[in-house]
């Protein structure tokens, strides 16, 4: 236990270096899951997808920023191979009073692109898609923070049907050109 507590001590930054500074920008990568058109009523018919996650925040002051994002995922259903992409934009309102621990909540709208087989369209579709989720991050030094869970709701329409899907993702976030909080 006490050589735990001294290991989590030593990747938490000092606060007096992280409490006052906002980055500019943040990167974000890393792997997501997305569960289309979930049926709470029939847990057994869900079928998963596994992928990557990018997106790119620009912060204008210490509590919100537009972030845009991009996410791939791949897998099959019903025994066919599929995938889908998602191009969004939107506003991200962070928390950033403990020096270590940020927050967020973010709305979004954009593109979702359903390859084939993707819930029974027979060719690639474009579609109008809104996120709305949230998550955390956790620094771990200057430049780098973890994110620990990001969970988004992403509604699309494809076949004349609404799809409510859940994405979930974890990664690492570079951030850039840190100022002073305002």
């Amino acid at each position: 236990m006490r050589k735990a507590l001294i290991f989590l001590a030593l990747l938490i930054p000092p606060v007096s270096a992280l409490a006052q500074q906002t980055p500019k920008v943040e990167v974000f990568g890393g792997y997501s899951n997305l569960t289309p058109n979930v049926d709470l009523s029939n847990i057994s018919s869900n079928f998963n997808l596994n992928g990557f996650h990018v997106s790119v925040t620009e912060n204008l002051n210490s509590w919100f920023g537009g972030v845009l994002d991009f996410s791939s995922h791949y897998g099959t259903e019903a025994g066919f191979k599929t995938n889908t992409q998602a191009l969004m934009y939107g506003p991200v309102f962070a928390y950033r009073k403990h020096p270590t621990f940020v927050p967020f909540v973010h709305g979004m709208v954009g593109a979702v692109r359903g390859g084939p087989e993707f819930l029974n369209i027979s060719k690639p579709e474009f579609r109008i898609g809104l996120i709305v989720g949230g998550g955390a991050d956790l620094k771990v030094s200057r430049r780098v923070s973890l994110r620990l869970i990001q969970a988004d709701y992403l509604m699309s329409r494809f076949s004349s049907a609404r799809q409510d899907s859940v994405r979930l993702s974890a990664g690492i976030v570079l951030r850039f050109g840190t100022e002073a909080h305002r």
